[in-house]
């Protein structure tokens, strides 16, 4: 289990930024974009549960450049949304987040390990949704929100 902590210390983890909103743009299209193929790909358990993920982390990621966070680590990501989002995300957005990162990294890297359809199947649907919820708070955010989960980060 990651920790704030720890995902501070990491080479690639957690960092404060320059607030940047053309790369939270960016991440914002590439998500949509992902949308716009993943009944493409539907064919595929693991290229439907990567891509849904994907939407969930291209989402999450365009909001953590628009407040200033970089960070490589995917659950440390995630960690963050945990800790420094929660009065933004609820629990069904994090727990539906874990449960299609668990699904893209057993379907890419263990081939032996089960994943229940029904997981990549409410991924495919919530990661929309996600979407959709991301790209409001992102145009709803203010400045003060921004600078009180920044200063947050700090301490």
């Amino acid at each position: 289990m990651v920790s704030i902590k720890w995902c501070m210390k990491q080479k690639n983890g957690i960092k404060l930024v320059e607030p940047n909103d053309n790369m939270s743009s960016s991440y914002i299209k590439m998500a949509e974009e992902s949308i716009g193929i993943l009944n493409n790909v539907q064919k595929s358990n693991i290229w439907t549960a990567t891509t849904s993920y994907y939407i969930f982390y291209y989402s999450l990621y365009s909001l953590m450049l628009k407040i200033g966070i970089k960070c490589e680590i995917h659950l440390c990501s995630i960690e963050f949304m945990k800790k420094f989002l929660s009065n933004l995300y609820n629990k069904t957005d994090i727990d539906m987040m874990e449960k299609a990162f668990s699904a893209r990294i057993d379907l890419q890297y263990y081939s032996d390990r089960p994943v229940n359809q029904l997981v990549i199947e409410q991924s495919k649907r919530y990661c929309k949704e996600f979407f959709i919820k991301t790209k409001d708070i992102l145009s709803k955010i203010t400045e003060s929100q921004i600078l009180l989960i920044r200063e947050s980060i700090m301490k």
